[in-house]
């Protein structure tokens, strides 16, 4: 069974699942259905007693056993306190298993679909479920897991890039210059932003892992769990134009705030976050594309077009950092105003999730 960087679940075949399963006691009746997801590999597995589990196979080396565990036991905390995220099964008397190379967890499944973010009790309705996982998440910090910060989301996946020689060299200098910008760019937003406080977070609080039912959202996907400020788990949630934006942004903490105070200084940090997260995203796949699932998913990257699209991306967000930071439109979170810059043309925002 072949777990090598270059190819690390060539040997996770149906079976070797099926039999991962059985070893903890769980035994599928044949039928699995893979679910999206590239970092891991997710199944829907049905049973031989008629219900159904998710079954989700870590990729080989990316976190420590104890990592993983720490991530286990907080989402299991946050239900202990029936906040709505999915904690994994103890199967006899662990949640993390291994069985032929691989280590993996089990989950109930539970379905829902993508939550309109248009919607204003939408919107206030994920803020309170937010805000309680962070007032949770503030009571002590991760003993294992990394930090969300400057050095792990920007200036480490640009060394790592450029010791890999991926950006193409007719574009090195004008990507190493943005990015080089950028980053300063970062310091000074966190520089205005101050002290700001971390917390243990979700980490990746996009649409995508926010499941809505007719009672409410349910979190899944906890994978992405580091330290962090506040601000990481509520910018993925605002899209559109700056007043868009600020009307969302009032929503979520109009919820938020129920729960947990938010400290409207880290408003300072939200296209600086935005600029780390696209950093770390071009090293992220560049690091797994000896991993056959990704160039078969991202087939545009690495091409001349991608990298020149992110010079572009990084000399606008160059412009956005040095712009007044977005306000709540409550008038209750009044960050001082940044100097104003020259601004390059700006396209629809996004989440990147």
């Amino acid at each position: 069974m072949s777990t090598d960087a270059a190819a690390p679940y060539a040997g996770l075949t149906p079976e070797a699942v099926l039999d991962a399963l059985e070893s903890a006691g769980l035994r599928g009746d044949g039928r699995l259905l893979g679910l999206n997801s590239y970092e891991n590999r997710v199944y829907q597995v049905w049973l031989e007693d008629g219900g159904s589990v998710v079954a989700k196979f870590y990729r080989p080396g990316r976190w420590s056993d104890a990592q993983i565990l720490e991530e286990h036991a907080f989402v299991q905390e946050l239900a202990a306190r029936e906040i709505p995220a999915v904690p994994p099964r103890a199967l006899r008397g662990r949640t993390l298993t291994e069985h032929g190379g691989f280590r993996f967890a089990v989950f109930e499944r539970r379905g829902g679909r993508t939550p309109e973010l248009d919607r204003r009790e939408v919107l206030e309705w994920i803020g309170r479920f937010i805000g309680r996982i962070h007032a949770a998440g503030a009571t002590r910090a991760f003993a294992t897991r990394p930090a969300l910060d400057a050095e792990s989301f920007g200036a480490e996946p640009r060394g790592w890039l450029l010791a890999h020689d991926f950006v193409p060299r007719d574009l090195l200098e004008a990507w190493t210059g943005a990015v080089d910008l950028a980053l300063a760019s970062v310091a000074h937003c966190y520089d205005r932003a101050g002290a700001a406080r971390t917390l243990r977070l979700h980490g990746d609080c996009h649409a995508g892992n926010i499941l809505w039912t007719d009672a409410g959202p349910h979190f899944v996907d906890f994978d992405d769990a580091r330290s962090g400020p506040a601000l990481q788990d509520l910018w993925m949630l605002l899209s559109g134009d700056r007043a868009a934006m600020g009307q969302q942004l009032g929503h979520v903490l109009a919820g938020y705030e129920q729960f947990h105070e938010f400290d409207a200084r880290e408003l300072h940090l939200l296209e600086a976050l935005r600029t780390l997260r696209l950093i770390h995203y071009s090293a992220w796949i560049a690091r797994r594309w000896n991993d056959p699932a990704f160039p078969a998913a991202f087939p545009w990257f690495n091409t001349q077009r991608y990298w020149q699209d992110r010079i572009l991306e990084l000399r606008e967000q160059i412009a956005l950092m040095d712009e007044e930071p977005l306000r709540d439109p409550r008038g209750a979170s009044r960050p001082p105003a940044a100097p104003a810059a020259p601004s390059f043309a700006r396209r629809r925002r996004r989440s990147c999730g």
